[in-house]
């Protein structure tokens, strides 16, 4: 068995809080150029694409030397580039730093603002702001919030611990609780524990409950209700792909401004940041795996669709 070759420090500075894209090249295939190979793997970059980046010196190898255009193919070989930046609307909210100290960064994200680059999100995260705001390249996330949830999340300062936090989500060492706004139900029974198996398809927007063992558990309690609607209070055990959403939605409370439960909406411009989804990552609790402190956290943030009060 081929031991992987750990990969080596990137030689290209981020751009506005974006790391450069790393690529390895494959031990097996029969390219003869880097070029081809990287023309047939970037096949979204349009026509020309890569033969312009090599032609300019944007293409650069783990010593920082650009990649000749006729470079022959290195199985394994590790390339990097700039990809180019999406335009992006900036979400007008900020985000609040809530603890920091010299291993993690503790962050009260909006919503709205995606929380690690990907696809049209890149620039327009909350890592990518951190990272300036904080002048903290090294910055990393120890796990996510949907783009849509507001709330707690927590992200590492030293790339060689961020291991040890992303575990403590892993091993369920983390407990976290969140809160939804949504349908009052009198008659439903609260508080009750919800556990179903929940899948996640590639390509498909919606999450769905499937028979099967259960993959998926959520504590559901009642905080308050006024009229028809109500505060839940959230603690899942797991940590499935909308499960909360899902959970709230198979209980026939779907969360308010949800967009894609009980069924998927049209996709509103992306300067419309109006109707937010009424779910907030409340509190953040764990022992330090590095430090051995125990950590507490709150988010600030208030669901603004129903005022906290007592029923």
């Amino acid at each position: 068995m081929r031991r992987r070759t750990p990969p080596p420090p990137a030689p290209l500075p981020q751009r506005d809080g974006v790391d450069p894209v790393r690529l390895r090249l494959p031990h097996d295939g029969a390219w003869a150029t880097v070029r081809e190979h990287l023309v047939e793997r970037l096949t979204g970059a349009g026509p020309g694409t890569v033969e312009g980046m090599l032609a300019a010196g944007l293409i650069v190898d783990a010593d920082g030397r650009a990649v000749p255009p006729d470079a022959p193919y290195r199985p394994g070989m590790f390339v990097w580039f700039h990809r180019e930046l999406p335009t992006e609307v900036p979400v007008p909210f900020p985000v609040e730093v809530v603890y920091r100290d010299a291993h993690i960064v503790v962050a009260d994200k909006p919503h709205f603002l995606a929380t690690t680059p990907r696809g049209s999100h890149v620039t327009e995260t909350a890592l990518a702001r951190l990272r300036r705001e904080l002048d903290l390249p090294t910055l990393g996330a120890a796990h996510r919030l949907d783009r849509l949830t507001a709330g707690l999340v927590l992200f590492t300062v030293r790339p060689e611990e961020r291991g040890a936090y992303q575990n403590l989500f892993r091993d369920r060492r983390v407990r976290k609780e969140y809160e939804a706004v949504a349908p009052y139900d009198p008659g439903l029974a609260l508080p009750r524990t919800v556990r179903s198996r929940i899948v996640k398809e590639r390509g498909v927007q919606a999450a769905r409950e499937v028979e099967g063992e259960p993959n998926a558990e959520t504590y559901v309690e009642l905080a308050a209700h006024r009229g028809g609607l109500a505060r839940y209070r959230l603690v899942p055990a797991t940590g499935q792909t909308h499960q909360l959403r899902v959970h709230l939605n198979a209980l026939g409370i779907p969360i308010l401004g949800d967009p894609l439960y009980p069924e998927v909406t049209a996709p509103v411009p992306p300067d419309d940041f109006r109707g937010p989804l009424q779910l907030l990552a409340r509190r953040l609790e764990f022992r330090d795996p590095v430090t051995g402190v125990e950590h507490a956290f709150v988010s600030g943030r208030v669901l603004d669709t129903l005022v906290r009060s007592a029923p």
